[in-house]
């Protein structure tokens, strides 16, 4: 990692990488959280004009300059989760390894999080990785995806890709403008319709087809009041990989590669 071996080298490493655990904190409980910063900057030889500026940019960037005079003990979860990434950027880390980053936050506060590490990502200056059990995680944050059941590696790659070796499925979900029985369509566009009176929904593989063809069909069939395209849900994708016995999607031989 970093170039560096992990055990010979780990103070060498710990210059280089920052971290966040949920239940341990680097922050001081009953210190302002720029005392606890300030503190940082020494255990890391920050030189004070570099660890000023970082510090004017990461405040910024994860909304904490309210909070700078605030004991930390007195800090929401949300708020506190937020300080925490911040303090572990201010010595300019390669990687930044965060665990559980939302777990226990509410909806306001996961959004911020969430948010504030998009926008740290997108900065490109350090790689986030990032260990979570919320999916909702993964679809917002990560562009690699790397699933892991009792230290084997499941899947390596995109969202999308796993999408695709998973066999999800989106849906097109319908009002007809009154009423109408099952809609028939091609069976090469969906492999499954169901019907709840002017409301029919319509599942089909990403792979085989699209939303616009999809769409098309439905259109030429009967009279649309409304409509809304639904995209793949991860959590049935995951379940679907650890249920499927040895982690291989339904359909492909034992032993084939699953890349791409």
């Amino acid at each position: 990692m970093c170039g560096l071996r992990p055990v010979p080298d780990r103070v060498r490493l710990a210059r280089r990488i920052g971290v966040v655990f949920g239940q341990r904190s680097q922050l001081w409980w009953d210190l302002p959280l720029r005392e606890s910063f300030a503190l940082l900057r020494h255990i890391y030889r920050v030189p004070a004009a570099e660890h000023a500026q970082r510090l004017k940019n990461y405040v910024d960037l994860l909304d904490v300059g309210p909070l700078l005079d605030t004991p930390v003990r007195q800090l929401s979860l949300g708020q506190r989760m937020r300080s925490e990434v911040t303090a572990a950027l201010l010595h300019a880390p390669e990687v930044l390894f965060l665990d559980e980053p939302t777990i226990g936050l509410d909806v306001v506060s996961k959004e911020a999080v969430r948010s504030a590490l998009a926008a740290l990502a997108a900065t490109g200056e350090v790689t986030v990785v990032l260990t979570t059990h919320d999916l909702d995680d993964i679809e917002r944050l990560c562009r690699r995806l790397v699933v892991i059941d009792h230290g084997r590696v499941m899947h390596d790659g995109t969202l999308e890709e796993l999408h695709r070796a998973y066999g999800s499925r989106r849906r097109v979900i319908v009002e007809l403008d009154g009423p109408y029985g099952r809609l028939e369509v091609p069976s090469a566009t969906v492999d499954r319709i169901e019907a709840e009176g002017r409301r029919q929904t319509l599942s089909f593989s990403p792979s085989d087809t699209t939303a616009a063809a999809v769409i098309g069909a439905v259109a030429a069939a009967a009279p649309l009041r409304d409509l809304q395209v639904a995209e793949p849900d991860i959590d049935e994708v995951v379940r679907r990989l650890y249920t499927t016995p040895s982690g291989v999607p339904s359909g492909t031989p034992l032993g084939e590669s699953l890349e791409g």
